[in-house]
């Protein structure tokens, strides 16, 4: 008799432990106090301060996937705990029932996660279709060329340089900055005249691929004033972890006068890298056959 009752009694007793636990952990946490930025980026779940028009989709998105795996692994960690409890052996003398198969647990665990992939997916190209919009006659166009080992911003036909293009270059040694407007869209062009690169600035919550001979572009708006990072997301050589450069975010007279500044310093024109960096051999080809 004193053998089965603290036979039932142990998973009482860790279960028990297990809430003190929890409730400890919790406690700890706030109890500890947390700063304004601190909750922000708890709410956020890991995201960087947004600064485009483009970062709510992905947003949504983000918070979404983990409102659904938390969910999914709330009810499959429920499961794993309740299942030994209330399953567990009475007596030695207990064997469970055999089976072969479960037919309606099999269907379930079949179609279950056909159906999450299949609701993550509508979602995802959903949002995706958003991020990727283009703007038809967007505030500015800038040309991004991603060269071994920098950066180059080509800004297009800039009132403010008198209709030139104007552009802002690095090195490894020294970052470049891109000038943007606050609340004023911009279409990016992507091109790289070597490797693949990757342009990335993390507060945008967008990424995209630089292909060479393949030019790529996306519009966006910036709208919060500052300064941010970004950097290449792709390993495009030895010197990957150099490609890093700034974004200023700031007002149409600061912008202006910084436009007219690389004027006077002589940074006309649009530069691309080696010469011919927007074919590929064998590519244009390529191109006629599949059309």
């Amino acid at each position: 008799m004193s053998r089965n009752l603290t036979e039932r009694a142990a998973p009482r007793r860790l279960a028990r432990t297990a809430t003190a636990t929890v409730i400890g952990v919790v406690s700890m946490l706030l109890l500890s106090g947390c700063s304004e930025a601190t909750e922000e980026q708890w709410k956020r779940l890991g995201l960087p301060d947004p600064a485009s028009n483009r970062t709510v989709y992905i947003h949504d998105l983000w918070i979404g996937s983990w409102i659904a795996a938390g969910i999914i692994g709330g009810f499959t960690a429920a499961l794993i705990i309740w299942a030994p409890i209330r399953y567990r052996r009475r007596s030695h003398e207990d064997l469970p029932t055999q089976v072969r198969y479960n037919l309606p647990i099999e269907v379930l665990y079949t179609i279950a996660p056909l159906i999450v992939v299949a609701v993550l997916f509508f979602f995802t190209v959903e949002k995706q279709n958003k991020v990727l919009e283009s703007v038809d006659n967007p505030d500015h166009e800038v040309i991004v060329t991603a060269q071994q080992w920098s950066w180059t911003f080509n800004y297009q036909d800039e009132p403010s340089a008198g209709g030139e293009d104007v552009y802002d270059s690095g090195t490894g040694a020294v970052e470049p900055t891109l000038w943007l407007v606050e609340d004023q869209s911009v279409t990016f062009t992507l091109h790289s005249p070597d490797v693949i690169h990757s342009f990335w600035v993390p507060s945008f919550y967008f990424k995209r691929d630089v292909l060479p001979g393949r030019d790529q572009s996306f519009s966006l708006t910036p709208n919060v004033e500052g300064d941010f990072v970004g950097r290449c997301a792709e390993l495009c050589g030895f010197q990957h972890s150099r490609m890093l450069f700034n974004v200023h975010v700031t007002s149409q007279e600061e912008f202006d006068q910084h436009m007219a500044d690389l004027v006077d310093r002589g940074q006309t024109g649009t530069l691309l890298g080696g010469v011919n960096s927007d074919t590929v051999a064998g590519l244009e080809e390529t191109r006629e056959a599949d059309e």
